[in-house]
């Protein structure tokens, strides 16, 4: 997501001075705290993460130094590609993060965070490898193909 587009994410949550963002996994081994607004959720369609999430995945991007992370013995890491890595725990399963590599920015998987967020949801990415079983209603938010600039993920990923 690009500098603007994440500032104009965070604009659009509700800002709140001093607040921080929890999550989690499942069974609690792995737990987070965000200390800086987190962007709104895309939806992305890509297919690493509808294999990932069996679905959509959802996520917010907020920068790396905001996050702390504990329970690291149970924090997995699997390189999905040459620019970015998933997060997930080693325990339940639960898929946690997508961290680009050499990037200063980090995602968080918006089921694991907890409520109330106070996030909302601004739009679907890489739409162009939505699966053949669903149909993306209409919600009213943008949809953004692989190749648009303004495309939340910034890096390419296999369809």
């Amino acid at each position: 997501m690009s500098a603007t587009t994440q500032n104009d994410a965070a604009q659009q949550a509700t800002s709140e001075p001093g607040r921080v963002w929890t999550g989690g996994c499942l069974c609690g081994a792995v737990r987070y705290t965000i200390t800086e607004q987190p962007s709104a959720i895309s939806f992305c369609h890509c297919g690493q993460c509808r294999r990932l999430h069996s679905h959509v995945g959802a996520y917010t991007t907020f920068p790396r130094t905001a996050i702390r992370i504990t329970g690291d013995e149970s924090l997995g890491w699997f390189a999905s590609s040459e620019r970015a890595r998933r997060g997930f725990c080693t325990r339940c399963g639960t898929a946690l993060f997508w961290d680009p590599i050499g990037q200063s920015r980090f995602d968080a998987t918006a089921g694991s965070l907890d409520e109330p967020t106070g996030l909302t949801a601004d739009r679907h990415i890489w739409v162009d490898f939505q699966g053949d079983y669903y149909h993306i209603g209409d919600d009213g938010l943008p949809r953004l193909r692989s190749t648009d600039a303004a495309n939340a993920s910034g890096v390419p990923v296999d369809g």
